[in-house]
């Protein structure tokens, strides 16, 4: 999970993001992405092809399973 939470936090700073910016365009809440990104939290796997879709990279990517 610590993975997902740097790829995470290191696309949405690619994209000069914040997370309440993303928030609304993926319609995902901020409180969830502050806490993917604090590894407080698991992201369940509709959420994940949502993140994946918006950032164009697989879900193995975020997951930390390819690089």
């Amino acid at each position: 999970m610590e993975k997902f939470s740097e790829r995470l936090k290191e696309l949405r700073q690619e994209k000069g993001l914040s997370i309440q910016k993303l928030a609304k365009e993926v319609k995902i809440s901020s409180s969830s992405l502050c806490r993917w990104e604090n590894c407080q939290a698991d992201v369940k796997g509709s959420q994940l092809v949502i993140l994946a879709g918006y950032f164009g990279v697989t879900i193995d990517y975020l997951m930390g399973l390819e690089e």
